[in-house]
C-alpha cells in the first residue's frame, strides 16, 4: 500500500496506460474502445498521487470532486470509500470518467504532470464508478433525507438535468424530470456513440438516481406538450437544461442534397435509434466516402461512426491546423489509428450531386491561418487558386449548434442573449422568479462536464431558494 512507500518510489511509477480494442478490430465494430484498468493497474496509478496540500486538480473540476480524497482511498485498496467519496460530489461519475476533457481540467493542473505525465485522474474515477456499478451492496446504508414537500420540474435528461435532479433528491426534493425523446439522456444518448460511452452505462446512472426517488417522464416536449408558465404553477421551482439541439447549418450550395445529415441527426439515428442495426426501421445512409465538416468531438463521432457503417474512406475536412482542433488528443489518436484521413487547412464551397439529386461530390478552398480571430485562435484564409474536388457519397456537417428553441420561442417573458441562449446570473437564476437554467441551454455547445457543473451550482441555488421561500 502507498503508506508503504516513499518519495523516490512514488515518483518512480510511470503513468498508466489505458487497455484499449485493437485498433483495426473495433474500426469494425460499435464495442467500447477503451477496456478499463484491473484493480492493480488502478490502485498503482493511484499510489502516483502526492495527495497535494493545495489539491490543485479540484479547482480544475467543474463539480469540484474532492479528487485527492477518493484517489487516496484507491490507493490503500479501500474502493468502497472510493465510491462513496465520489459519488456523493458527482452525479455521474462513470460518464465523466469516460468522456469528461480531464486532460484540459484536473490533469492539466496535477504537479506531476510536468515530469512524468499527471495521475491518470479520469481512468481512476472511470474505475471506481464502473466497481461501485458492479457492488452496489458495498454501498448500502446512510439515512435517506428528510423529504421538504417542495416540489422541482427538470426540463430535459442531458447531464445538467441529470446532476441537477441527483443533487435535488439527495437534498430530500421532489424531482421529476421531462424529457422530450423517447428515452433518457439527452446528448449522453443521441449523441455519444456507443463505443466511447455505452448505453448500458447510462441506463444505470438514470437508474440509480430513480432509486434516489427521481421520476422521469418521457415524450414530454415543454414548450408543446406543456409550457413552462404551467411547469411554474405546479411545481415550487423549475430547471431548464434542454440543451443546444439546432444545427449550425453550412449555407452552401448543395445542402439540401440527399446524402447531406447535420451531425445531430446522423448521430441520433445511428446512438438513439439504432440504425446501425439491420433489425430497425429507422435508416441511414451507409457512404462508402465520407467526409465531415469540422474539427471537434462531435465530428470525430461522426467520422468514426461512418467508419464503423462500411465507410472506405472517412475523412474530416477541417479549415485549420490540427493544432487549433477542438477534439481531445485521444479522440484525435483513436480516430487515426482507426484509419480515418485528415484533410486539414480546407473548408467547403459547394456540396456537389447528380441530377438524381444525390451527393457525388465535395468542392474545397485550401487555407492558411492569417492572425488570431475573437476566439485567439488563429484565422483560416483562403489561398487564391486553390480549389480541388473530393469524391464522396455522404456529407456530415458538424460545425456546431444552437440553443434549442423548442421551450424559449413559447416563453416569452424569459430573458435570452442575442443568440437565442437563455440568461441567467451566475447561481443558474434567471429573470422569471424560481426559473433556473444551465448547460448548453445558456452556454451554447459546451462540454459534459461543464454542464453537469452548471447542473450542480443551480442545484444549491434552488434548494437556498425553496428554503427561503418555505
Amino acid at each position: 500500500m502507498k503508506k508503504n512507500l516513499s518519495h523516490k518510489e512514488i515518483m518512480a511509477i510511470k503513468r498508466v496506460k489505458m487497455p484499449e480494442q485493437d485498433a483495426q478490430d473495433r474500426s469494425r465494430n460499435f464495442k467500447e474502445v477503451n477496456l478499463g484498468l484491473n484493480k492493480e493497474q488502478a490502485i498503482r496509478e493511484a499510489q502516483r498521487c502526492l495527495q497535494c496540500k493545495s489539491q490543485p486538480c479540484v479547482d480544475g473540476c467543474p463539480v469540484r470532486v474532492r479528487i485527492p480524497e477518493f484517489i487516496e482511498a484507491v490507493a490503500e485498496g479501500d474502493l468502497p470509500e472510493a465510491a462513496r467519496i465520489l459519488l456523493a460530489d458527482n452525479t455521474l461519475p462513470a460518464v465523466c470518467g469516460r468522456v469528461c476533457p480531464q486532460e484540459d481540467q484536473c490533469e492539466v493542473l496535477c504537479v506531476r504532470g510536468a515530469k512524468s505525465g499527471p495521475v491518470a485522474i479520469g481512468y481512476l474515477e472511470r474505475f471506481v464508478a464502473d466497481w461501485a456499478m458492479e457492488h452496489p451492496e458495498e454501498l448500502t446504508g446512510g439515512k435517506p433525507p428528510q423529504p421538504s414537500g417542495k416540489s422541482v420540474a427538470v426540463v430535459g435528461s442531458g447531464p445538467a438535468g441529470l446532476t441537477m435532479a441527483g443533487e435535488l433528491a439527495g437534498m430530500g426534493h421532489s424531482v421529476t424530470i421531462f424529457e422530450a425523446l423517447h428515452d433518457t439522456g439527452g446528448v449522453l444518448r443521441y449523441g455519444i456513440p456507443e463505443f466511447r460511452l455505452p448505453k448500458r452505462i447510462v441506463d444505470l446512472e438514470v437508474t440509480r438516481l430513480q432509486n434516489l426517488g427521481v421520476s422521469i417522464e418521457c415524450n414530454v416536449i415543454v414548450g408543446k406538450t406543456v409550457t413552462l408558465e404551467e411547469l411554474s404553477e405546479e411545481f415550487d421551482a423549475v430547471f431548464i437544461g434542454n440543451g443546444a439541439g439546432l444545427p449550425v447549418m453550412l449555407d452552401l450550395d448543395g445542402e439540401n442534397l440527399k446524402g447531406v445529415y447535420s451531425a445531430n441527426e446522423y448521430l441520433t439515428r445511428v446512438n438513439l435509434m439504432g440504425a446501425w442495426r439491420n433489425d430497425v426501421p429507422t435508416p441511414i445512409i451507409h457512404g462508402r466516402q465520407v467526409a465531415v465538416i469540422g474539427g471537434g468531438n462531435t465530428a470525430m463521432d461522426a467520422v468514426r461512426t461512418a467508419r464503423r457503417l462500411g465507410a472506405e474512406r472517412a475523412i474530416i475536412l477541417y479549415r485549420r491546423s490540427e493544432a487549433e482542433m477542438p477534439a481531445r488528443i485521444e479522440e484525435i489518436k483513436h480516430a487515426k489509428e482507426e484509419g480515418i484521413e485528415f484533410i486539414l487547412l480546407a473548408a467547403p464551397l459547394e456540396i456537389l450531386g447528380d441530377e438524381q439529386g444525390w451527393v457525388t461530390g465535395l468542392r474545397c478552398q485550401k487555407m492558411e491561418l492569417g492572425e488570431p480571430d475573437a476566439s485567439g485562435r488563429r484565422r483560416p484564409v483562403p489561398i487564391p487558386g486553390t480549389t480541388f474536388e473530393l469524391e464522396v457519397d455522404v456529407v456530415v456537417n458538424a460545425i456546431g449548434t444552437r440553443a434549442n428553441p423548442l421551450l424559449t420561442a413559447t416563453a416569452p417573458n424569459l430573458k435570452l442573449s442575442p443568440k437565442g441562449n437563455i440568461e441567467t446570473d451566475n447561481t443558474g437564476a434567471t429573470n422569471l422568479p424560481g426559473v433556473f437554467a444551465g448547460g448548453d441551454i445558456v452556454r451554447g455547445g459546451a462540454t459534459v462536464i461543464l454542464a453537469m457543473g452548471d447542473g450542480k451550482n443551480a442545484a444549491a441555488a434552488i434548494d437556498a431558494y425553496l428554503k427561503k421561500n418555505d
